[in-house]
Formats: C-alpha cells, sequence, structure tokens
C-alpha cells in the first residue's frame, strides 16, 4: 500500500531504508528514546511494558525449571576480571571501569559489570561446600554495561537489561545437559511467546563465549535477511570453578572442581519483535508481549449509549484477561486507527450505534489488515479464539520467509550472492579459523550457529573435506 492513501506516514519505507524505518519505528512508537549519554538509551513505559512481559513468561519458565532469583553487584573488583584470562581478553575492550568513589581514588578499580560470571563465581566459591549443595541454580534480572562504539536503540546498547542464569553441578555432564536444555527453553518461549522461528546451535571457536567452553545460540532472521542473535547459552567447563575455588567434598570425600554453565537474553529481543513482524504501517506486536491486545475505538462516541456500550465491552473483555485499552480521545477514528496500526496492536474494535444496533462488532487484525465482525454477545471466546489465531499467523510467516530464504553455498562467490539477496546461507566449513575469516572478509558474513545435519561435502573456503555444516549471514 501506498503512504498516500491514508496511513501514517511518518516513518521511513521498510523496502528501500529499513535502517530508518526501525529508528522511525522506535521514536515514533514511544518504545525508547536516546539517552544523554552516547550509547544508552530510555525505555519508555510502552517498550518497557513489552520487556515486563517478556520477563514474566521467561520467569515462570525459569521458576518452572527450578531456578531460583538472586541479585549480585553492579561493581565487581578489577582483579576478578584478571582471574580467567580468556574472559578479561574478550571483554576488556567493552570495559566500563571507575576509578574514583567519594572524592578519592579507589585502591582497586571496580568494574561496572559486562557480565558476571566472575563475581557469581566468587560467591558460589562461599556457598558450595559438599555435593549436597548441587546443583546451585541462580538466575538475575539486571543491567550490564558493555561499552559499544556503534549503537542502535534496543539491538546494541551500552547498557541494556538482561538476565542471566549461572548454574554450577558436580558433573561436566549435568552441566552440559542444562546448557542445552535452556536453549531449548528459549526456543519454545521464542515460537510460542514471540512468535518468532528460530535456528539453534552450537558456535564456532571464534564465535563463543569469553572463557566457555562451548556456546550455543539463537538466531532470528529480521525482515531484511540479516540475522539477529537473540539468545546464548555456555558451557564453562571447570573454567570459572577453578579460577574462583568452587569445589565441593564430593560422596567418596574427595575435594572436586564443579562445572559451571550460563545463559542470557536481553532487551535486544524487542528490537528482533520489530524487525520479524513489523511491516510498511509500523509494529506488529504478537500478543502474548503486547502491551495491549485489544484497542476498542468509539465511532460517533457524543451519541447517546455509545460510551456506555463501549466501556460494558471493556470490562467484559479485562475480565476474560484480555489487555483492553479504549481510545475515547477527541482524535478523529481515522487518526486512531492510523495510530493504533503503528503501535502494534494486535486486534482493534469499532463500536458505534449502527454496531451496537446490529449486536455486533467490527474488528480488525493487524497481523493480515483485514476487516471482519463477530457478534457483540459473549464475545470474550471469540476475542481470544482471535488472539490465538493472529500469534499463530505471525509465526507461520515468518517461518515461511525463514526456510525460503535459506539456501546452499558450495563456493565464496556462492555464498556473498545469497547474503546479498538476503539470506541465510547453509555451507561446509573445515573448520580452520583462516577460512572463517576469509569468509567474513569476502563476504561480510558470519558464522551464526553450526548446523546438526551437517551435509555440505566440502569448505566453502578452501574446498577441502568439510568437518561441519555453518549457517553464514550478515548480522546486527
Amino acid at each position: 500500500m501506498a503512504k498516500n492513501e491514508g496511513f501514517v506516514n511518518e516513518i521511513a519505507d521498510i523496502e528501500s531504508d529499513f535502517p530508518r524505518w526501525y529508528t522511525d519505528v522506535v521514536v515514533r512508537t514511544k518504545l525508547a528514546d536516546y539517552g544523554p549519554v552516547k550509547g544508552t538509551m530510555v525505555i519508555r513505559p510502552y517498550g518497557y511494558a513489552i520487556w515486563e512481559n517478556i520477563q514474566r513468561e521467561l520467569d515462570a519458565r525459569f521458576k518452572a525449571a527450578g531456578v531460583e532469583n538472586a541479585y549480585f553487584p553492579l561493581l565487581i573488583p578489577m582483579s576478578f576480571m584478571t582471574k580467567e584470562a580468556e574472559h578479561v581478553e574478550g571483554f576488556a575492550p567493552e570495559v566500563a571501569v571507575v576509578t574514583h568513589a567519594g572524592g578519592a581514588k579507589l585502591e582497586e578499580p571496580l568494574v561496572v559489570r559486562p557480565t558476571s560470571e566472575t563475581v557469581i563465581g566468587h560467591m558460589f566459591g562461599k556457598w558450595v561446600e559438599s555435593w549436597r549443595d548441587l546443583p546451585l541454580r541462580q538466575n538475575q534480572w539486571c543491567n550490564v554495561m558493555r561499552w559499544e562504539k556503534t549503537t542502535r536503540p534496543f539491538l546494541r546498547t551500552s547498557e541494556f537489561l538482561w538476565q542471566e542464569g549461572h548454574s554450577v553441578y558436580a558433573t561436566g555432564e549435568e552441566a552440559e545437559a542444562e546448557t542445552l536444555a535452556m536453549l531449548a527453553l528459549y526456543a519454545e518461549f521464542a515460537k510460542n511467546v514471540l512468535c518468532m522461528p528460530v535456528l539453534t546451535g552450537r558456535k564456532t571457536e571464534k564465535e563463543k563465549f569469553a572463557g566457555a567452553v562451548a556456546t550455543y545460540g539463537m538466531e532470528a532472521m529480521m525482515h531484511d535477511g540479516k540475522s539477529l542473535q537473540s539468545g546464548t547459552t555456555h558451557y564453562m567447563g571447570q573454567n570459572f570453578a577453578k579460577a574462583f575455588g568452587v569445589q565441593f567434598t564430593d560422596k567418596d570425600g574427595a575435594l572436586k572442581y564443579g562445572y559451571t554453565m550460563s545463559y542470557g537474553v536481553s532487551t535486544r529481543l524487542i528490537g528482533a519483535l520489530i524487525m520479524t513482524h513489523g511491516d510498511a504501517r509500523g509494529l506488529v506486536l504478537p500478543p502474548p508481549v503486547a502491551p495491549v491486545q485489544v484497542v476498542i475505538v468509539p465511532i460517533a462516541m457524543k451519541k447517546e449509549g455509545v460510551l456506555e456500550a463501549v466501556g460494558a465491552l471493556a470490562e467484559r473483555l479485562k475480565k476474560a484477561g484480555i489487555k483492553v485499552k479504549v481510545d475515547d480521545t477527541d482524535n478523529s477514528p481515522g487518526w486512531k486507527f492510523n495510530e493504533w496500526e503503528m503501535k502494534g496492536v494486535p486486534l482493534r474494535i469499532e463500536l458505534g450505534p449502527r454496531d451496537i444496533e446490529a449486536g455486533k462488532l467490527t474488528f480488525f487484525r493487524r497481523d493480515t489488515c483485514e476487516k471482519g465482525e463477530m457478534g457483540s454477545e459473549n464475545c470474550e471466546e471469540a476475542v481470544k479464539e482471535l488472539l490465538g489465531a493472529i500469534s499463530v499467523n505471525l509465526y507461520e510467516k515468518a517461518k515461511k520467509r525463514m526456510e525460503e530464504r535459506i539456501v546452499n553455498a558450495q563456493t565464496l562467490d556462492e555464498l556473498l550472492a545469497g547474503v546479498d539477496g538476503g539470506n541465510f546461507v547453509r555451507a561446509g566449513w573445515c573448520g580452520e579459523r583462516a577460512c572463517e575469516d576469509k569468509v567474513k572478509d569476502f563476504a561480510q558474513a558470519t558464522a551464526r550457529v553450526m548446523d546438526e545435519k551437517n551435509d555440505m561435502p566440502v569448505c566453502v573456503c578452501c574446498g577441502k573435506k568439510a568437518k561441519r555444516t555453518v549457517f553464514f549471514a550478515r548480522a546486527y
């Protein structure tokens, strides 16, 4: 639909200028604004409500899995960061350091947490004494800071919100099992809550978390064919346990080091939602995380009985557990339609004198931009069914797009053509870092995750026998 056909035209065209479209949508729909410090953002109420819904859904899953919430300090002694060599090397360029406090120079600089493996490892080392203390499984919801050079709201900011779960087990097998279990939990959440299909798998050594034995990622395809890393889980082996003295007396009386793992997702998921489901009109929000699931727009609301009927309908829907907003402002109905479509509300209901007389409701589905009618009596179940159908449709639409845009390549030229066309590219890899680096230099694409199928015969770079099949893509 062209912009002159009546809907809000204050955002860039999604096809010709996707980066600008994204920024326009974030700002125009009041999800976030730019903070006074470069690289920071202010999450506004509409955006924070989405994060609260994400948090609630994930937190329930963690608790059902037996994980407890805790909170650990924002400031970490610099000496902690240096105990695990690979970890400190990986995060050194992004670390913010506090050197002065209370008007005096600190004896030891403090790091503003970029992640909490070190301080949590220190505390686990104090708390774990016996095999009876294991497994110890905790999660925290907090902010972290990584001093990014290039930033974009939600996708990459110097400060962001996330959850980070950390566990210590008696055996490596148990820790590895939870690493994979949390990856599966994230994938289920992405499908059923975010309506977002994802690829999951192990990361290459180059792409793994600093200090981990193995990292597993969850990658989602955005509207422009680029990949967004939407969650990670990490098996640490005994690296952090040995660095921070996480030891326990086992059943056989021997003193042993524990095995740790961690996992996390962040407010980047809001960026993933925007770029997965959004369209030319703006946001398209999945019902499970939408701050408003149904907006009711009164038609001819000054006429007798309209606002009363609208209020009664809103109360019925709220009692049914549906998140409802009544727009009874003095803006025109057309302006309201455009505004709530841009804000991505899944379902709009229009109610005016004719609807009341006929005993029906006119509705508009944001996912298909189609109108329909339903009876007003006992409409609660019909509205719930519509919201469920919208969720299914959003997932299936995104899944179809991703499946159609996964292509195979056996040469670098084929790989380049694939990513230029906005695709994920499956290609063989010999396992050598030099070939992975060459792909990045040649096609500006990186290894996202490795495919379990492992069916590509030769390395896309050197032509030798492939050891793994990898999904390559350009990424945010």
